[in-house]
């Protein structure tokens, strides 16, 4: 499948199928956002891959109530590390380099045959507290999963 294939095939999935995410699958999907681009190679990003039932469905709650984050086999949570750094242009420069390592994971998960959605509503102090993930910081986060269609 080449890019233009897997961004046409890439949508947000909120069904998934319950088998576990292959190991070599997910570390496919994590080495894509390694190789993605960040401003000045910084990659200010950590990756929290969550597999425990018991943790998903914490998310749930975390997620403002999204039931199909606790169905979904793996979330992968996607945190900032440099909160307080902008770019020359004014603009965060963290929710910038993680949201393209985010799209590059999500459109390798689409080749892959995996279904991803990209989860904007959720509390970050709560899904910190679940993860014990540290106050400085930010997340963002996106499950991915296999995609069980409607």
């Amino acid at each position: 499948m080449d890019v233009r294939e897997a961004i046409r095939r890439r949508y947000s999935v909120r069904k998934y199928t319950p088998q576990p995410v292959d190991e070599a699958m997910l570390r496919t999907v994590l080495e894509a956002a390694r190789l993605a681009p960040s401003g000045s190679n910084r990659q200010p990003w950590k990756f929290v891959v969550v597999r425990d039932p018991d943790l998903r469905a914490r998310l749930v709650e975390a997620c403002n109530g999204q039931a199909f984050v606790g169905t979904a086999p793996v979330v992968i949570v996607a945190c900032g590390t440099m909160p307080d750094r902008t770019m020359s242009c004014d603009v965060p420069g963290d929710p910038v380099d993680v949201a393209i390592a985010i799209d590059h994971m999500a459109l390798q998960a689409a080749e892959l045959g995996l279904g991803t959605c990209w989860i904007g509503a959720f509390k970050q102090d709560a899904v910190r507290s679940v993860l014990g993930i540290p106050a400085d910081a930010k997340n963002v986060k996106s499950d991915v999963n296999t995609a069980s269609p409607s």
